[in-house]
């Protein structure tokens, strides 16, 4: 999404401020090795923050999405679900979410809320890598009769998410990348080059 530099940049100084991102080995959920780690987990707890990606959030929802083209906000636990709840509170949408696995008792339901067939549903995470579970969170949605199209994020790492759902029908809509930031960020003289280094090739191995 174009955006602001203000924007760009009152996102990656609160992403610094809160210390959701971090250099060194991570492992990430995919299995996958990465140089550097975003925890957007963090944000929630500074509240200028939490309420600068709510407004991120709102303002890509109605401008690329449209408003009247999202029935149902979805959220995908644990952090996708903190920002989602967010997002359907200020635009009074309906939120529902999509476990990680069915539960083994009572409905066995994989999607948690009321969910109408036919209704448009607007998945929202946090950040996007492989988008494996992004595509699980849309199959989920699809066996119980939602419409899954569009995916909304605040960081795409590069690593083939977007391109994932593209090939099941699925638009991502992301507020920033993750080269865009670290290059903003070095814009800034906020990011030492041993850092930007290792994001970027941590996208090139990715190729």
């Amino acid at each position: 999404m174009p955006q602001e530099p203000r924007l760009l940049t009152e996102f990656a100084r609160a992403l610094l401020k809160t210390g959701a991102l971090r250099f060194g080995a991570f492992t990430l959920a995919s299995g996958r090795l990465s140089s550097y780690y975003i925890d957007l987990r963090q944000i929630p707890s500074l509240p200028s923050a939490y309420h600068l990606t709510t407004r991120i959030l709102q303002s890509i929802l109605e401008e690329e999405i449209g408003i009247e083209n999202c029935d149902v906000i979805a959220g995908i636990p644990t952090s996708g679900l903190t920002f989602a709840a967010a997002l359907a509170f200020k635009t009074m949408k309906p939120l529902i979410y999509v476990r990680r696995e069915a539960k083994p008792y009572g409905t066995q339901r994989w999607v948690e809320g009321i969910l109408t067939p036919g209704s448009s549903v607007t998945i929202v995470d946090d950040v996007i890598t492989d988008g494996r579970s992004k595509l699980e969170a849309v199959r989920a949605i699809r066996s119980e009769g939602g419409e899954a199209r569009h995916v909304l994020v605040l960081i795409d790492r590069l690593e083939g998410g977007r391109e994932a759902l593209a090939g099941q029908g699925v638009q991502l809509h992301s507020f920033t990348t993750i080269l865009e930031l670290a290059e903003h960020l070095k814009s800034l003289q906020l990011l030492e080059e041993e850092q930007y280094r290792a994001i970027l090739a941590q996208v090139e191995g990715q190729g």
